[in-house]
Parts: structure tokens; sequence; C-alpha cells
């Protein structure tokens, strides 16, 4: 039946399904190990101040996608991100230079950051309103696949096979690029395209900034970034202060025990597991439950989410038990898991069709500057001890319900249900 439903979309969702699918599975085996590879190369302290880094540059390259997606169209600038981050990872593997690596590894992030906006605009202009939840679960859930197998993957061939997995995320990078090229097509209002066309290249860029600048006077908008930086926050800490955590104060302990012996795992394996639980929960359960919420408020899902990933990341600390951070794991991802279609749907009606890469591209904001915020639990962790941190994290979750209240106070659910 599922599969059914695919075969029923649009040519250009099935293409980038599946490239980003595929691509995304190669992401997640190299991405949870870089700070640990320039923390080696370079040292923690200098590691840890050139991670606050790139996401301005996936702030910058949110804006300049999603300016470029409402005047060139979702295509080109699709293209462009696809082909820099194709450059970047073969100048990565060829790269004699750990700061070359750094500068690499900052120009992939911004290909990204310029292509995501263009993507999920697309998606909005194929799809009606009523169904946008159900798609992007099934983008959620095809990018999480990757979140299963990837870093238990990327242990070994990051750190061993590290020139031979850019090359073949260079080489996925290209193929998809090609496919792009070749198979999808435009879809971007025409009455937009034809006009933006007609206007000289220092207009368009005028205007563009103009429309931010609307675009972040926008009350509504600005509360909606608020809220969904501190929700993140709370939410981005699996791989930031839950590694650490694990790492520095979780022992190692049996995960099954039996007559003949029993099956240890090391800390740094427990955090493996949790990961891989992440992910395998997305994949298994995004679907379904996206199906179950469908006529929940918007409201409701976003004050949920909070909750229940607040709630769970604070629970980390009353317990350093291999199968009692199993259950709160399992909590904390139900709160990011009822999150994500919901939020990218209400990005999607919410943004005008004439601006709507616009806003696509100001929402990543959140992302960005919630990845840039988040890993101040990992810095004050040096003063203060773990239930501070937790209880910090379970702060932004708290003010991030707050903030929702607000938003759908001068913002109703029901008039854009």
């Amino acid at each position: 039946m599922f599969l059914m439903q695919i075969r029923l979309w649009n040519t250009n969702l099935i293409v980038r399904l599946f490239g980003e699918a595929l691509f995304n599975m190669l992401v997640w085996m190299y991405f949870p190990f870089i700070a640990v590879y320039f923390g080696n190369a370079l040292g923690n302290d200098i590691a840890g101040m050139l991670m606050t880094v790139p996401p301005l540059f996936s702030m910058a390259g949110s804006l300049i996608g999603g300016a470029l997606a409402d005047r060139v169209g979702r295509r080109p600038v699709m293209l462009m991100g696809a082909a820099l981050q194709t450059l970047m990872f073969a100048v990565f593997a060829m790269s004699p230079s750990h700061w070359l690596d750094y500068a690499a590894f900052i120009a992939i992030g911004f290909g990204g950051a310029v292509y995501r906006p263009a993507s999920t605009a697309m998606v909005a202009d194929l799809v009606p309103a009523q169904d946008r939840r159900q798609v992007f679960a099934t983008f959620t859930t095809a990018n999480n696949i990757g979140a299963v197998l990837g870093p238990a993957l990327g242990a070994v061939f990051f750190f061993h096979y590290r020139q031979e997995l850019l090359w073949t995320c260079s080489i996925i990078l290209l193929l998809y690029f090609i496919a792009i090229y070749f198979i999808v097509k435009e879809s971007m209002p025409t009455g937009e395209r034809s006009a933006e066309r007609s206007s000289p290249v220092g207009e368009i860029w005028k205007e563009q900034w103009k429309g931010y600048g609307v675009i972040f006077r926008d009350k509504v908008f600005l509360v909606y970034i608020l809220a969904g930086i501190f929700a993140l926050v709370a939410i981005m800490q699996l791989d930031l202060y839950l590694a650490v955590y694990v790492t520095n104060y979780v022992p190692a302990q049996a995960l099954f025990s039996w007559e003949e012996g029993e099956l240890m795992l090391t800390s740094t394996e427990i955090l493996g597991w949790l990961l891989g639980l992440n992910g395998l929960l997305f994949v298994l359960f995004i679907l379904p439950v996206t199906k179950w919420l469908r006529h929940w408020k918007e409201r409701d899902v976003f004050i949920m989410s909070s909750l229940l990933s607040g709630i769970g990341t604070f629970a980390l600390g009353f317990s350093t038990n291999l199968w009692f951070l199993f259950i709160v794991t399992i909590v904390f991802t139900f709160g990011e898991i009822v999150r994500s279609p919901v939020m990218q749907s209400f990005i999607s009606h919410y943004a005008p069709e004439h601006a709507r890469g616009q806003y696509m591209g100001a929402d990543n904001l959140q992302y960005t500057i919630g990845r840039f915020l988040a890993p101040v639990t990992v810095f004050l962790s040096a003063w203060i001890p773990p239930m501070g941190i937790f209880s910090l994290i379970l702060l932004s979750a708290l003010i991030s319900v707050v903030l929702y209240v607000q938003l759908f106070r001068i913002y109703p659910a029901s008039s854009k249900q």
C-alpha cells in the first residue's frame, strides 16, 4: 500500500525521495563523527570553537537558496546546491590539510543549505495542503533510514576508509545531479517565473532582500522561529550533550546476560545503540504517527513535541541504567517524530505562494540558530553537573511551549487547518 501510494506521486518527488534517501545514508556515515575527527586533528578546544562556524554559513546558504528559489526557480537552485556539494566532497577526499578539510566541510553544509529551501518549496508546489503532512513524513522516513545504519557503518568507514567514503558521497551526488538535470521539472508557479526573468539582476536582489525584511517583520513568523529555536536546542542534544554524558558518566554494562556469559557494551557502544534506536524509531513510526495525528491541531502537536523532548531528555539524569536510557530515548525521540512533518506543513501553507522559497529559507534559521546555540550545553558542562545541564535543556523546552501557546493566540490554528 505504501509503495503504491509513492507510485502515484509526481516524478519530481519520486526522484528526490530516492536520491535524498541514498545520500542521507552516506551523510550519517560521516556527520556524527566530524567533531571527533577535528577534535583529534586540531584539539578539542579549537574544534569546539570551529564547530560554531558552519551553522552561520548554513544560515546564509538558507537565505540565499530561498531567495534564488523564488527568482530563478526550484530546479536551478537544487542543481546549484548539489553541484557545490559534489565538488566539495571531492576536495575533502583529496585534501592534504585538516584546514582544507574544514573549509570543504563548511562548503558542503553551505551547499546543502542552498538546496533545502528549493527542495521543500517544490513539495509545497506539487502537493495539496491536506496531503503535505504525509508526504513530508515520507521524506523524513526515507532520510532517517540512514540514521539507523549510518553511525554503525561510519564508525568503521569514516576512520579507516575515509577517503573512499568521501569519494562515494561525491559520486552519488554527481549521479543525483544528473538525475535532477534530466528528469526533474520546474515546479515554480509560471506567472512568478516569467515576471522575475524580465527583471534586471540588481533589481531582483534588491526586491529579494526587501522581501526578507517583510518576512522578519512578520510577528507570527518571528514567534514561530523563536519557539522552534528553543524547541530544537532540546531536540538537538542527542549528538551533543547526550554524547558527552553517556561517554563520561554511563558505565560499561551488560545488554543481555545468560548462563554462559553476557553481552557487554562500552560507553561509546551504548551511545551508538541509543543513536541507532533513535533512527530506527523514526523509520518505523513517523508515518503511522503522522497518520494518527493528522486531525490534531498544529498547536497541540508542537506543544506535545516540546514537552516529550524536554521531559525525556531531563529524565536521562535520573539513572545510568542501560534499559532506562532506552526508555527515555523513546520518549524524547517521539517528541522529535511528531514535530517534523507538522513543522514543514505549517510553514508551507503559512507562506504566500509568491514567496514560498523565501519563507522556506527563513524557516531553516531555526535549525541553524538552534544548532549554533545547542552546543552551549557541552561548553557549560565543564562547570555545571549533569542534572544542571538537563534542567537547562528542560527549561529551553518549556520556553518553547510558552512561545507556541503565544503563537497560536495571534495565529489561530483552526483558521489554517
